[in-house]
């Protein structure tokens, strides 16, 4: 049976368990579970890192530890008994854990890493902890060491800041919110900012000497210098090296090691330097030979200096060599390191080029004893401590030092008979009383130990030496009486053996004969004569001598009159010994009574270490003195007292308070001085109000904490002895005393008056003395004290006095206080400081230390929570209540909505502000309860008061819960925060139900609580989701789930409302949405019945839904745009489609009403937003732009149009659309992008609101600004043609207002384009067409086709592998062939690639003579509606001899839903037809291509447009010598023959057609061969005339001895069309020379697809290809397959191997498209041996002819010469007649002949747009433009110019709608061969030719006057309109230098708008119902 355990309660797992068995519970070794019952050696409970999964386990496998358990029950916490620390630590390391893995797979490599080496440090470290072997000190360490890192760790990965006392983790129910939060910013200030320190030390470590010259032992001396004030800072430290430069004791440390300890932040700055000095011991000169003697001396080496503060720049660890100078004479030694500081270069030189001193220098900073911590090994290993000269900036009690430091400065010698100078060397002794050396107390540096004697250096030939050797005298204060230094000196030959003869001595005493010692500063010493050793043995002898020159007696002139002297410089820092006269005068005060006045008027002139050296001694002598005669002394003695407590307040003697606290604790004994004491003290303060000067008053005031601290000493020393006699009187006393205090501080003043400042000065020492009233008085009694002194200041003092301040800050001192801690004391002053902080609060002043105040009181209160004084805290939590929530309210709306300060500190100071009443209020609101909330709520007199107070509370909260308020890891701060405001909420409801419903609703304030409610659900801190499981267990143990509860509390409210629901409809949907979308099923439970309400209100209002589906809408796109991608934002939208779609409860309910219908159809449209907003996010994901993202973006664009009819959006994603082309420098796409919004404008003044990125302006100015960036765009795209129309549309505006000069600037642009279409080469590119298959593909693409613009250079296979990158978990099918259902729903991706054909609507331009390849080009690849794509196949069986007879080409063509290129590089397939072309077909459409290839290069080629002759060669070549397949003979072999004449009877005019191409095609050859004879170079001949024989050889096997009349007419035509329609053309006549003749027919066949090949030369092909091939780019060709390809785009007399279409299609745009290429033309035994990637051209594109560039018609040849007009197709063209004509007769039949279809011949002239009276007003007048603005859709046929026509039918409609039927912008101008511009093309006869006037009467037909009126009525239509364009001009004549005669040839160029076109159109306005309509543009916008 199960027992639920008692004590077993937590283990840990000591081995794996599987779990296998029924409900077992899989461990792994190291999980903490946590157990809930026990059974027979099972135990049932769960791992505590998941704990919703429970389940038994063997108890043999767990190991227990004790724990305690809170909540017992359902919901108990199990809590492991052990130091918090580890607790931490295991937790911390389990959530590291995981997250360090993912750190690996994100590649984050560095923090892998050193995350990893942290975790391990840790595990050491807690392993250490648990053992318990530590001292406590360690433990201590141990554990900083671990939250530090802690820390680290959680920082680094975004972890909480954890708030931490005393390194264990703080329950934020334990303490009060305001400590949590000061413990907080604690942490998180000590993360950012460390405060520097303010000692420093300097390490240094002398490596090595590195110099080519040594070979002598050196001493190296370091020290620190100053540069201002030319004087050392610090001892020397001392190293001494050997010869090889390196240090002479390298095993011990400290003698290579020192720190410079105690250096000030003022001593790092530049001009501070470390100098180094070094010395050689060795002979005298440096160069000398060795001689004999083997005495040393000491002389200079050289010198270096760094300046300290390089030392802060440069990385501490580098090692430094230092670059070492010497003197140029030596006299300067001692000066050396200030000439290098000052650079005095002409004084020193570097002492070798490569001689350096290798040092390590390091700055340490802190304390010394932080040091020791933080440098263990430095301070084990052994580091010698060099010190500052003086005492450092803090002097410390108990510091020892007694040191007195001697510097040898100079000497003055005489030369003693010599004829040099002498070579001076002194030896300084230390000698005591006895006149004993005194042994080891000479240092000459800090590193080596002392000695005996001290030898100086030797300067060569110097009587007047200085040498500035520095030495430390470490003598015991016991021995400095009489003790004295000696000075021997020595002159050192160089001769006679090296001896060191003594010549004379100086000496000094330590101590004078008072007890001073050896005052500071240089004394200028008597050198004594003396020769003999001996009769220095003697010093008592010598002592009695006189020792300074100052100090001789006049009488001794024998000593005054030597010129010898030496100069010394003392300086003693000791501790305990003085060289004052007057502190020695106090001290022994008893010896001379008569002095005291004089001593005690002195002591303030003392220096203030001399004092503090002494301070009990001075303190017992005050005292003594005023104990022996108060009356006489007692002023001065208090005035001594106060300086000297004064002089403690100072920062370098600060540290001697502790010592003061101890005398007065322990060694005062002035039992009676309390008397004087408060008198004195009384007699002052009486005098404040009437002095003049108040400075030595507050000097008083200044020490009235020490001077009350002796007063309570003196009378608690003074109860004691005589048993507490007097208390009253002393009581009387000091409320006498109090009462002065009250009296002065009750003195009103105005301003920085002198008392108003010794107010000031009192109120900052005042709280110091409440601890000491309280060691005598009661606690009562001094709260009493300090309120009634603080209730006397005045209260009406005016805002600036600075007395306010320091009140404040009195009062902050007061809350911090022992005495307030007390809640006996603190009922007496919580009013007194609420009083203060009020006001200040009010006024807005002093704001930081009110919240200081604040903080303290509200901690205070939370501790005293579970004590018996819970009463006393209610009642002051309703005091703060009353007095301050109020204030504190509009405290933190005022700073919140204040700008912030710039100062970095001030933004820091501002910040702390509102973070510490923010906790304030937290504090305060979490420690009230019902009854303070009911009070608080009866307190308001009127409703309006409540209500503001309501809105205040709810702002307040509002900002509170702002990301912002605290730094993003103190989600421990957030949730309390939370937890408080919810519980508030919920308190303050009740009174928005009571107070604000039914006559008395306010709107204002239920908006602010459900706007409240709504963010406050929304908080990223409480959605739990996206934490890790423990944190959320955490989370939910402590607080349960706030959002459900909040939800509920919504629910409720919303249910009270009633009717005033109708207030909120509109409003509140997108903020309830936006909770409905927290993935929390309770809370959206909770949520939905809001929605169902909502709708049912609204129906009933307004009987629709449209303002709740507008709003839904709005806010679930707004969502997506804050939503950047994040996956939780994914998991909220899959969570509305349940929402809105299958979900029970709103569906079902849904269901009932009455109103099912249109609440289905709502759910439905917002369920097609969400697939589609889904979708648009994720693409949005992605890192680069792609064609996904932006199909996405394009259908969501056209569902906002279409379906919902939202403009404002619409154009959001225009824009959006517009700057993803943009970045994918999709150029052409952008502007068609563009051009949508453009359309939406009109060229009116509208004034228009700032939106997006534009400013606010007119219509008009941004439909400018749009067109420019458009026509920029069109230009970057090099879709020049397009951008011509829009230069046009906006020259024409320019025009109308007169702007000549932007008109100018414009028609030089469009004049730039027309260069640019001429000059520059574009690129040609692929399409191919996708399928998408397969279920797991977007919406917007799911078993869908699209064919797609390719990339520049982008072939098959690229664009494959673009396709498979964008969906990389796709399939690629390798066949063509329409996949069936199961692919179509299979969950998979399929996608199905192969490249397709466009094909052009643009045939007139493409077929028309003389039209450049260049504007071509744009032709063949724009405005693209169809694509083709052709198969080959054998139908039948297959005639192995002859394969054409049974080869079928399947040919798919493909119609979009918008033209290519548009809005997006692809667009879906609307349309698919299939055909089939049996082999006869095939061959004509082969033939025909190839004959207008040659026709092609023959023209190029006699035009002298061809620089190489090659590809007529290799062409001609390819077609008569086709060695496989044997040409054209197969040809007649399979349709000639009578089998298939008789099997095919209907074939008979098609066999007539074939045979035609086939005579016309040996005709062009033989003119071909001609025209190639002409140009062909020498080294050809050869070929040529083999090409000739072989002609003859091919004409007799077709059996033609001559051409019929009509083939011999003409044998080669230039005009492009499709020769099937008409049998009976004549052709043109045209001669080798280049002249033309007389027009010929051309045969037309309006339903043929032209096409050239450009790849191989010959018309028949043997390419064996099969259908894998068109996917897969890859061609095959073996017996099986048929040989053949004869495709319209392929050749037909091939004889070699060509690519099937769809390879080839991939080969290089530039060549294919490029009349430069010649190698588009190459053989095709050349291109054998190419694979299909390889060969030069593709075979696919059907191009109806290959560029022909040729200049214009009228500049060629003979301009009278009359020309075909090329926009007439042949019978258009040619009248009946005879079947050749003579130029002349054309001469005499035309001699102001127009052309046939009633067209004047004119000169080419500038487009313009047509005037308002032409027949293109005809033709706008029936088509009426829609004015509504919505989006409508259009059926209006589209006439399409061509760009570089007229202008009277542009590129888009002009119908303002939105209509997807236009939407790509240009897609008119592709879509239609007939086109109002260029005529209708009729045929011959259908309509009598009308007569024209001369173009120079044109404009008398257009109404001047008509002009004004049409530009007011017509609203201009947007660009690229389908329309015409009906902008109004002013008529311009046509100027009679611009005519030209009629017989000139018609130009090349489509006419010019200005030219009436009868022919074209009925007069009517109705179009000729025999011209083939144009294809009717898409209706649908989501085709955009």
């Amino acid at each position: 049976m199960w027992i639920p355990t008692e004590h077993e309660k937590y283990g840990v797992v000591l081995a794996s368990f599987r779990g296998t068995i029924q409900h077992g519970l899989p461990l792994e070794i190291g999980d903490t579970v946590q157990i809930l019952e026990k059974c027979e050696g099972w135990y049932r409970g769960f791992i505590l890192k998941n704990p919703n999964v429970k389940g038994i386990f063997p108890s043999s496998y767990i190991h227990l530890k004790n724990a305690h358990v809170k909540n017992k029950g359902q919901f108990e916490t199990v809590i492991p008994d052990e130091d918090s620390v580890i607790t931490e630590m295991t937790s911390t390391l389990r959530d590291w854990g995981a997250m360090w893995k993912q750190l690996y797979v994100k590649n984050e490599g560095d923090l892998f890493h050193r995350l990893w080496h942290v975790m391990n440090e840790i595990l050491d470290l807690r392993r250490q902890v648990l053992v318990g072997h530590l001292t406590h000190d360690r433990l201590r360490d141990v554990k900083q060491h671990i939250t530090a890192r802690l820390d680290w760790g959680n920082e680094q990965l975004g972890l909480d800041l954890v708030p931490r006392r005393e390194f264990s983790m703080v329950d934020p129910d334990e303490i009060s919110v305001t400590e949590l939060y000061r413990l907080m910013e604690h942490r998180h200030r000590k993360k950012e900012t460390s405060t520097p320190a303010s000692t420093h030390h300097l390490f240094v470590h002398v490596k090595s000497l590195m110099s080519a010259n040594l070979g002598e032992e050196l001493e190296v001396f370091f020290h620190i210098y100053d540069g201002r004030e030319n004087r050392p800072l610090s001892e020397r430290f001392f190293v001494r090296l050997n010869k090889s430069g390196l240090p002479k004791s390298p095993e011990k440390t400290e003698r290579q090691c020192t720190l410079f300890v105690d250096l000030g932040s003022s001593d790092l700055r530049k001009d501070v330097y470390i100098v180094v000095h070094i010395i050689r011991i060795g002979r005298m000169g440096a160069g000398e030979k060795k001689n004999q003697c083997n005495v040393q001396y000491r002389r200079p080496f050289g010198c270096a200096v760094v300046s300290i503060a390089d030392l802060l720049t440069a990385d501490s660890k580098d090692d430094h060599l230092l670059k070492v100078y010497a003197c140029n004479t030596e006299s300067e030694w001692s000066q050396i390191h200030e000439n290098i500081i000052k650079k005095a270069n002409s004084r020193y030189n570097l002492s070798g080029s490569n001689t350096g001193l290798a040092v390590a220098l390091q700055l340490l900073h802190g304390d010394i004893d932080q040091l020791r911590r933080e440098y263990m090994v430095l301070f084990t290993r052994g580091v010698s401590i060099t010190r500052k000269l003086g005492f450092s900036d803090v002097i410390m009690p108990g510091e020892m030092r007694n040191d007195l430091y001697i510097t040898l400065e100079k000497g003055e010698f005489e030369k003693g008979g010599k004829s040099v100078a002498r070579n001076v060397e002194i030896t300084v002794y230390v000698l005591d009383i006895d006149g004993q050396i005194l042994k080891g107390h000479v240092a000459a540096g800090s590193g080596e130990p002392s000695v005996d004697e001290y030898h100086s250096l030797v300067l060569y030939h110097n009587n007047s030496p200085r040498w500035g050797d520095q030495i430390k005298l470490p003598i015991p204060v016991d021995m400095f009486r009489g003790s004295h230094v000696r000075f021997e000196f020595r002159h050192c030959s160089t001769k006679d053996k090296g001896e060191k003869k003594l010549f004379g001595y100086s000496f000094v005493p330590l101590m004078q004969e008072d007890g001073r010692t050896l005052p500071d500063g240089t004394h200028e010493l008597i050198i004594h004569k003396c020769e003999e050793n001996t009769s220095l043995a003697d010093c008592s002898r010598y002592l009695k001598q006189p020792f300074s020159k100052p100090n001789l007696p006049s009488n001794n002139q024998t000593l005054k009159g030597t010129k010898e002297s030496f100069w010394i410089t003392s300086f003693l820092c000791s501790t305990k010994l003085t060289q004052n006269g007057d502190m020695l005068d106090l001290l022994k005060w008893r010896a001379h009574p008569e002095r005291i006045n004089d001593s005690l008027s002195k002591l303030k002139e003392i220096d203030g270490s001399e004092i503090v050296k002494f301070l009990q001694d001075t303190l017992d002598t005050l005292f003594g003195i005023l104990d022996e005669s108060s009356q006489r002394y007692g002023l001065k003695v208090f005035d001594s007292l106060v300086h000297i407590i004064n002089l403690l307040q100072d920062s370098k003697f600060q540290h001697f308070k502790p010592v003061m606290d101890t005398y007065i604790e322990s060694h005062f004994a002035g039992a009676l001085s309390y008397r004087d004491l408060i008198k004195v003290l009384k007699w002052y303060v009486d005098r404040i109000v009437d002095a003049e000067h108040q400075d030595h008053i507050q000097q008083v005031l200044k020490a009235s904490e020490y001077i009350f601290k002796y007063i309570i000493q003196s009378r608690r020393l003074f109860s004691l002895a005589t048993g507490g006699q007097n208390e009253e009187e002393f009581r009387v006393c000091i409320h006498e005393l109090f009462m002065s205090i009250r009296f002065f501080l009750s003195q009103e003043n105005k301003g920085t008056t002198p008392v108003a400042q010794t107010q000031a000065v009192f109120l900052r020492t005042f709280p110091a003395i409440y601890g000491e009233l309280l060691k005598i008085f009661t606690v009562r009694e001094v709260a009493g004290f300090v309120r009634e002194t603080l209730g006397s200041l005045p209260t009406t003092v005016h805002p600036d006095c600075p007395l306010e301040a320091v009140k404040l800050q009195c009062i902050a001192k007061t809350v911090e206080s022992q005495l307030y801690i007390n809640p006996d004391s603190r009922c007496i002053l919580l009013p007194v400081v609420l009083r203060v902080l009020q006001a200040h609060m009010q006024e807005q002043r002093d704001l930081v230390m009110c919240a200081q105040i604040l903080s303290s009181m509200l901690s205070l209160i939370k501790k005293e929570e579970n004590g018996t004084a819970e009463l006393v805290v209610s009642e002051e939590v309703e005091l703060i209540v009353e007095s301050l929530l109020g204030v504190l309210l509009r405290t933190i709306l005022e700073i919140s909505n204040r700008p912030q300060p710039a100062g970095t500190s001030m933004r820091l100071q501002f910040q702390d502000v509102t973070g510490e009443f923010v906790a304030c209020l937290l504090a305060l609101l979490r420690q009230m309860s019902d009854k303070h909330y009911q009070k608080l709520l009866q307190a308001f007199s009127s409703k309006d008061d409540l209500r503001d107070f309501l809105l205040h509370i709810f702002t307040v909260f509002r900002i509170l819960i702002r990301p912002e308020m605290f730094p993003k890891d103190w989600t421990v701060m957030r949730l309390v925060t939370n937890n408080v405001i919810i519980t508030t909420v919920l308190y303050l409801s009740d009174a928005l139900r009571k107070n604000f419903l039914n006559d008395k609703f306010d709107y204002k304030v239920w908006d602010s609580y459900f706007y409240l409610s709504v963010i406050f659900i929304n908080q990223p801190c409480l959605q739990l989701e996206s934490f890790s499981p423990s944190k959320r267990k955490k989370i939910l143990e402590k607080y349960g789930d706030m959002r459900v509860m909040m939800g509920c509390e919504i629910f409720s409210m919303w249910q009270n409302l009633g009717e005033h629901k109708l207030n909120f409809i509109p409003a509140m949907i997108g903020p309830f949405l936006e909770v409905t979308l927290v993935p929390q099923p309770d809370l959206r439970n909770v949520m939905i019945p809001i929605f169902h309400d909502m709708m049912d209100w609204e129906q009933r209002r307004s009987g629709n839904f449209k303002q709740v589906e507008a709003k839904l809408i709005d806010k679930l796109d707004s969502l997506m745009s804050e939503g950047k991608g994040d996956e939780t934002y994914r998991e909220l939208f899959n969570s509305i489609i349940p929402l809105f779609g299958p979900y029970p409860s709103l569906l079902k309910k849904i269901e009932r009403e009455t109103w099912r219908e249109s609440g289905i159809s709502l759910i439905a449209t917002v369920t097609r937003l969400m697939e589609r907003l889904l979708d648009y996010r994720d693409c949005m994901k992605l890192g680069e732009v792609d064609g996904k993202k932006i199909g996405c973006t394009v259908s969501l664009l056209n569902f906002y149009k279409t379906e919902l009819n939202k403009e404002e959006m619409y154009i959001r994603y225009i824009h959006k659309l517009y700057d993803l082309h943009l970045k994918a420098q999709n150029y052409t796409e952008a502007s068609y992008t563009l051009l949508l919004y453009d359309e939406l404008l009109e060229w009116s003044d509208r004034p228009l609101r700032e939106f997006l990125n534009y400013p606010m302006q007119s219509e008009w100015q941004r439909k400018e600004y749009l067109h420019l960036t458009i026509i920029q765009n069109f230009d970057r795209g090099k879709c020049w043609e397009n951008g011509i129309i829009l230069c046009r549309e906006l020259a024409d505006q320019y025009e109308s207002y007169y702007d000549y000069r932007n008109l100018s600037k414009m028609r030089m642009m469009e004049a730039s384009l027309y260069d640019k279409i001429m000059d520059q080469q574009r690129l040609e590119p692929e399409f191919f067409r996708v399928g998408f298959y397969g279920k797991k593909f977007p919406f917007f693409l799911r078993n869908k086709e699209f064919v797609c613009r390719g990339h520049d250079y982008e072939r098959l296979e690229a664009f494959q592998q673009r396709m498979l990158n964008e969906f990389p978990h796709a399939i690629a099918m390798q066949h063509v062939n329409q996949p069936d259902q199961t692919i179509y729903q299979a969950d998979a991706q399929y996608l199905q690639i192969y490249a397709v054909t466009p094909i052009p609507d643009s045939q007139d331009v493409l077929q028309r003579d003389g039209v450049p390849d260049n504007i071509k080009s744009f032709y063949k690849f724009n405005h693209i509606w169809r694509f083709r794509y052709d198969r080959p196949f054998h139908k039948g069986t297959k005639d192995k001899e002859n394969e054409f007879k049974s080869l079928w080409v399947e040919r798919t063509t493909l119609t979009l839903i918008q033209s290519l290129p548009g809005i997006s590089r692809w667009f879906e397939v609307e349309k698919r037809e299939l055909v089939e072309v049996s082999p006869l077909e095939n061959a004509i459409e082969v033939i025909e291509n190839k004959n207008l290839q040659l026709r092609t290069l023959i023209s190029q080629c006699q035009s002298r447009q061809m620089q190489n002759i090659n590809p007529l060669t290799m062409c001609l070549n390819g077609v008569i010598d086709a060695a496989v397949n044997g040409g054209l003979a197969r040809y007649q072999e399979a349709f000639f023959v009578k089998d298939y004449i008789m099997n095919h009877p209907e074939d008979g005019e098609k066999i007539g057609r074939l045979r035609e191409l086939m005579f016309e095609q040996a005709h062009i050859l033989e003119y071909g061969l001609a025209v190639h004879e002409k140009f062909v170079p020498q080294d050809m001949r050869p070929l040529h005339k083999k090409l000739v024989d072989q002609f003859h050889l091919m004409k007799s096997s077709l059996g033609i001895q001559e051409f019929p009349a009509y083939v011999r007419a003409s044998p080669v035509h230039f005009t492009n069309g499709s020769p099937r329609t008409c049998r009976n053309s004549v052709p043109s006549i045209i001669s080798p020379d280049g002249g033309r003749g007389v027009a010929r027919r051309s045969f037309q066949r309006r339903t043929s697809y032209p096409a050239v090949n450009r790849y191989s030369s010959s018309s028949l092909s043997s390419q064996a290809s099969n259908e894998v091939s068109n996917i897969t780019g890859q061609s095959e060709s073996s017996d099986e397959v048929f040989n053949m390809q004869p495709s319209p785009s392929t050749s037909s007399l091939s004889s070699n191997h060509s690519a099937s279409p769809n390879v080839t299609s991939s080969a290089p745009s530039s060549a294919r498209g490029s009349p430069q290429m010649a190698e588009k033309h190459k053989h095709s035994r050349e291109n054998a041996c190419l694979s299909p990637r390889e060969r030069p051209v593709s075979a696919i594109f059907p191009n109806p002819l290959d560029p022909a560039q040729r200049a214009p018609a009228h500049q060629i040849g003979d301009t009278t010469l009359p020309r075909s007009d090329p926009n007439l197709s042949a019978p258009d063209k040619v009248r009946p007649a005879p079947s050749s004509w003579s130029l002349d007769s054309v001469k005499e039949r035309m001699p102001h002949s127009s052309d046939s279809g009633g067209r004047m011949l004119c000169p080419p002239v500038p487009p313009r747009p047509p005037y308002s009276g032409s027949s293109a007003k005809n033709m706008r007048s029936q088509s009426p433009v829609p004015t509504s603005r919505s989006p409508q859709k259009t059926t209006v046929p589209p006439f399409t110019p061509s760009p570089t026509e007229c202008q009277s039918a542009s590129l888009v409609s002009n119908s303002p709608v939105l209509s997807g039927s236009y939407s790509s912008g240009i897609s008119s101008l592709s879509r239609c061969s007939v086109s109002e511009a260029s005529g209708t093309e009729l045929p011959a006869g259908d309509h009598p030719p009308h007569q024209l006037p001369p173009p120079t009467t044109l404009p008398n037909s257009v109404s001047s006057s008509s002009d004004e009126p049409i530009r007011r009525e017509n609203k201009t239509p947007p660009p690229y309109s389908v329309y015409e364009r009906n902008n109004p001009r002013r008529p311009v004549p046509l100027p009679h230098s611009l005519s030209i005669p009629p017989q000139t040839d018609p130009p090349a160029l489509p006419p010019k708008p200005h030219q009436l076109r009868t022919g074209s159109m009925k007069l009517d306005g109705t179009a000729d119902p025999r011209v083939p309509r144009p294809r009717p543009l898409p209706r649908k916008v989501s085709q955009l």
